[in-house]
């Protein structure tokens, strides 16, 4: 398999470029610290919301194309043109379910001696999560039991009822229990 990336959906090989290189390092967690006199050992707000926080994600993404510099350079202007400055989704063709969310810049460097142009898409501002293409749904009918894993980003899901409804669910030790109407409901307590 050739690797590839699709930026909002399509595919840089489609486009005429080959994917050299990709870097997706793991994001860095956000470590704030006071340090304050008198105190053997600084506070840490690593946790402060219960969780750890990341920093924004940065990778980049190397193309390349073997042309002429008048071919180079247009494939260039279509791909800065639909993509600079602008909020993308990135599918890597090694993890087709996931992607990763962020804005890209360009630098481009045409070789006349090779005859190879290549492009480097860099990102410094990417969700620090990577998200799920296709987004969970679960139905039930009457009543039942579900069990929501999360394997990225904490999210709050959505619940839609179609009549009086009770729930109780359990977060680690905590449990919670509502009953609600018919309609769209949110529970950040499911968080």
């Amino acid at each position: 398999m050739i690797p590839d990336v699709k930026l909002n959906g399509k595919s840089v090989r489609e486009m005429g470029w080959i994917r050299e290189n990709i870097d997706f390092p793991t994001p860095q967690s956000q470590t704030n610290t006071i340090v304050v006199p008198g105190r053997n050992s600084p506070i840490r707000y690593t946790e402060a919301l219960g969780r750890v926080s990341y920093q924004p994600r940065s990778f980049t993404i190397v193309l390349s194309m073997l042309g002429t510099r008048k071919q180079y350079d247009q494939k260039v202007s279509e791909l800065v043109n639909q993509y600079a400055g602008k909020l993308i989704k990135v599918i890597r063709s090694e993890e087709p379910d996931v992607y990763a969310l962020g804005t890209v810049e360009f630098a481009p460097v045409y070789d006349p001696l090779l005859r190879k142009g290549t492009i480097t898409l860099e990102c410094t501002d990417g969700d620090s999560y990577f998200y799920h293409v296709k987004e969970s749904e679960v139905v039930i009918s009457g009543s039942g039991t579900v069990t929501l894993q999360n394997d990225f980003m904490p999210v709050v899901p959505v619940v839609i009822t179609t009549g009086e409804t009770a729930f109780s669910w359990r977060i680690g030790e905590d449990t919670y229990e509502k009953s609600v109407s018919a309609g769209t409901w949110e529970f950040p307590e499911m968080e």
